[in-house]
């Protein structure tokens, strides 16, 4: 994407003129000044990559709403890769030493763990908590459906649909 140089300018006022109050809004809600300041560059970043981002930042009326808005997303984000990393991380406190994965291997887990949690986040809660007997309790479509209360055809459909978030999350 290409900017012209008066949308250029108004964005480098955009950010002049709020990026401190941002990070501070952020610090308030991560209470961690570093974190914030990620998120804080990672909202500007999000808005500038957005398609049309600098026309319409440029010709906001209510910068600050749109910037919380943005910035809420990313606190979700932020908070719900900590909930998976640190998940991730107590079960790997329980495996023996000699098998747990080398610091490349866990950061790529992590992010492929990140990945379909949001992915399954996106299911209705039904298909996700079928998705979820089947993968970490193992039951079957019959057991499933029986601890749902629903058809056979019904959870297959669901589990299909859980299996097509998966998939779109890694082939698309």
């Amino acid at each position: 994407m290409s900017i012209s140089e008066p949308q250029h300018q108004q964005l480098g006022a955009l950010y002049s003129d709020h990026h401190g109050w941002l990070k501070g809004w952020l610090r308030g809600k991560l209470g961690c000044a570093a974190d914030a300041a990620d998120l804080a560059q990672d909202t500007f970043l999000r808005l500038l990559n957005r398609e049309q981002g600098a026309s319409c930042a440029t010709g906001l009326r209510e910068p600050r709403a749109y910037l919380t808005r943005i910035a809420q997303g990313l606190v979700i984000d932020h908070w719900r890769r900590r909930d998976v990393e640190r998940a991730f991380l107590d079960a790997l406190a329980a495996m023996p030493e000699a098998e747990a994965p080398a610091p490349e291997t866990r950061l790529l887990i992590i992010e492929a763990l990140v990945r379909i949690d949001a992915a399954l986040d996106a299911l209705k809660p039904r298909a996700r908590q079928a998705f979820l007997l089947a993968q970490l309790d193992g039951l079957s479509g019959p057991a499933i459906a029986a601890r749902l209360g629903v058809s056979l055809a019904t959870v297959e459909r669901d589990l299909n649909a859980a299996w097509q978030q998966c998939y779109r999350v890694y082939f698309l």
